[in-house]
């Protein structure tokens, strides 16, 4: 058998020294930097003070390392409760929980909509039952739990506090977040359900009810990581997720919140991507721009509220099914970013997730990525170790600048909600991503093992094999639990949200009634669709 030809070095890689080179975005790198390059506009501060560019707390890690969350769901509530164990037993500190997609749109899973699709990507969540089953053992006024949901983003929630008030739970106690990003699935993702108006209404509902009665959770997640994923850059990435933010702002003011009673508790989720130098920058611009908003714009007082505190993804479109072993060191380099730019938590993906859901093998390595960094790297000693990079600070600069100008249009069209229902950031995105992807095909940009440094095939490591039988077993609970539940009750609950959904009320305590009573999530969501009818988008 032949040997395989050596691999050449790129041409791409052997370029000129003349020759432009750019960051992802296309922001175009210098060979040096220096005091010439740095802003004079530029102002570092100090870490924990405005406008916080340096990090949002005074010593940040040397006082607290960032939460390690991993991301996981699958089937059914006991397979994920059992993952959910296994990850804290070997360190994580905090939950983070994927939903299936029937969950995900607001279907229960004996729907039509749901064949095929229930316990696939996440865990399927119809009622409170399952619920207790998810949680089982683990107790939530101990543990800060992430929920990826956003359409029925404000059932979840009532389902999570009404298995909080089953366990005895403290509601004043509990910390954690819901994604609740309802502009971001119009944008980029599309697990939308209703139209934007009372999608609108559910998410300051969500905002006033917490207030209220869960002032440490945090109300909403805005979420730049899946505009990354659709193929933005990382200044679109940074533009759109803030003028999401400053159009979710505008929305709570009109429902009559002031500002400092829900800025505070609002989160942002963004990618960290390939492009290291650049990552690095975009998390310290998101900082010093998300603190300028709040406070020259909609005139935030208390420090909190002019604080971006954001979680954190690795980049799960840079994964390849080639030579998956590779992942591991994108991850480990795109969770390094993360942290050198100051991020409150962090999920890093797993090295066969282009191939299927974790195993338990791959989703500890993850896990021990984070762990090494934090144990090992000797990053955490000092905050922000790359602030005063010339580097660093110049790109810092010039991402604030192109995302500041991306969102001046955005204001030119009557603001984020008006850019997305006129197209224009989905526009934006999808040429990003097929300039993206003709750069791979041509060689332009290189990815180690799909167009440079291949190999002979490999077989693949073993994948993660989902219970056959999951559908029907959910099929199965769901419809026992509406022959053993008081169904006068549950209709009577159910017309009553009908009614409340036509009106202005705040509509969290009657979620919470109608679960605590076994009403299902695709109920609710029945009900709502009929008042509120069902998106769909105008420029496509």
């Amino acid at each position: 058998m032949s040997k395989p030809a050596p691999e050449r070095i790129p041409a791409q890689l052997n370029a000129a020294a003349s020759a432009p080179v750019l960051t992802p975005s296309g922001i175009e790198l210098q060979r040096v930097y220096g005091p010439a390059q740095a802003s004079p506009a530029a102002q570092l501060g100090e870490p924990g003070e405005y406008p916080f560019t340096r990090g949002v707390h005074p010593d940040m890690y040397r006082e607290r390392l960032w939460t390690m969350r991993q991301y996981a769901g699958f089937g059914s509530a006991e397979e994920s409760n059992a993952r959910y164990k296994f990850l804290l037993e070997r360190g994580q500190t905090g939950l983070s929980v994927a939903f299936d997609l029937p969950t995900q749109i607001g279907y229960d899973p004996d729907d039509a909509m749901a064949l095929g699709e229930v316990g696939r990507v996440g865990v399927s969540l119809p009622t409170l039952p399952e619920a207790l089953r998810l949680f089982d053992g683990i107790p939530l006024e101990q543990v800060s739990t992430s929920m990826t949901i956003n359409a029925p983003a404000a059932i979840v929630l009532a389902l999570y506090v009404a298995v909080a008030k089953r366990q005895g739970a403290d509601l004043r106690r509990l910390r954690g977040t819901v994604q609740n990003d309802i502009l971001k699935e119009y944008l980029a993702r599309g697990t939308y359900i209703f139209p934007p108006q009372p999608a609108m209404r559910l998410v300051t509902d969500v905002f006033s009810w917490c207030a209220q009665h869960t002032p440490h959770w945090n109300t909403i997640s805005i979420s730049g990581y899946h505009i990354r994923e659709a193929g933005s850059t990382a200044v679109q990435e940074l533009a759109f997720t803030l003028a999401n933010g400053i159009e979710y702002v505008q929305a709570a003011q009109r429902a009559g919140l002031q500002v400092d009673d829900f800025a505070p508790q609002l989160a942002f989720f963004f990618n960290s991507h390939n492009g290291f130098l650049e990552e690095v920058a975009k998390f310290r611009a998101a900082r010093r721009m998300w603190a300028r908003i709040m406070r020259e714009r909609f005139g935030a007082r208390n420090p909190r509220s002019q604080m971006l505190r954001f979680h954190a993804q690795t980049g799960g479109s840079t994964l390849t099914a080639q030579q998956p072993e590779n992942n591991i060191v994108r991850t480990t380099l795109q969770a390094l970013a993360a942290v050198l730019g100051g991020a409150q938590s962090l999920h890093t993906n797993a090295l066969d997730e282009a191939l299927g859901l974790p195993t338990n093998h791959s989703a500890q390595i993850a896990l021990r990525t984070q762990q090494v960094i934090a144990s090992e790297a000797g990053v955490t000693g000092t905050v922000d170790p790359l602030g005063g990079s010339y580097a660093i600070e110049q790109l810092t600069d010039e991402l604030e600048a192109q995302a500041l100008a991306y969102i001046a249009r955005i204001d030119a069209l009557g603001g984020a909600l008006a850019a997305i229902e006129a197209g224009y950031p989905q526009s934006e995105v999808e040429s990003a991503a097929y300039a993206h992807q003709r750069a791979v095909e041509s060689g332009a940009r290189v990815v180690v093992g799909v167009n440079a440094f291949m190999s002979e095939a490999e077989p693949p490591p073993a994948v993660h094999k989902l219970d056959a039988q999951i559908e029907q077993r959910q099929v199965a609970r769901v419809r026992a639990l509406r022959q053993s539940r008081d169904g006068e009750r549950a209709s009577a609950l159910l017309a009553q949200l009908e009614q409340a959904a036509r009106g202005p009320a705040n509509l969290m305590p009657l979620l919470i009634e109608c679960v605590e009573h076994d009403v299902t999530l695709g109920e609710i969501c029945h009900v709502l669709r009929s008042v509120w009818g069902e998106y769909r988008p105008k420029y496509a």
